[in-house]
């Protein structure tokens, strides 16, 4: 599992290099424990690595995924294009997640590295 780093004045933050797709918790929780080992909190990953079922939030994978996070204490930027959503759930999800600023989705990795 390759990752870049960022050097920022708030720390190392990782961002996953990786064509894959991942539906499966544990995949997440491996992703986590490997962005741990190269030392840093922050995490940045693309849309496009997460499985769509990821972003229906009937499916409870995003709950799963993201508790992982809040409980390893690990911060996440989703980098991609999330207009094309129409579930008011899914739009008031990503609204929220950002105003906390735990969680956030953003348009770019410039944007990821100054929220995070």
């Amino acid at each position: 599992m390759d990752f870049k780093i960022y050097q920022t004045p708030t720390g190392n933050i990782a961002e996953l290099q990786s064509d894959e797709v991942y539906a499966e918790v544990d995949e997440f929780v491996d992703i986590l424990g490997n962005a741990n080992y190269q030392g840093t909190d922050k995490l940045i990953m693309q849309k496009s690595h997460f499985h769509p079922d990821f972003f229906e939030l009937k499916t409870k994978l995003a709950g799963e995924v993201l508790q992982k996070f809040s409980n390893y204490r690990q911060k996440l930027a989703i980098v991609g294009d999330f207009s094309n959503y129409t579930s008011k759930s899914l739009r008031d999800f990503i609204r929220e997640s950002n105003k906390l600023g735990h969680i956030l989705f953003v348009e770019s990795v410039e944007e990821a590295l100054k929220k995070l």
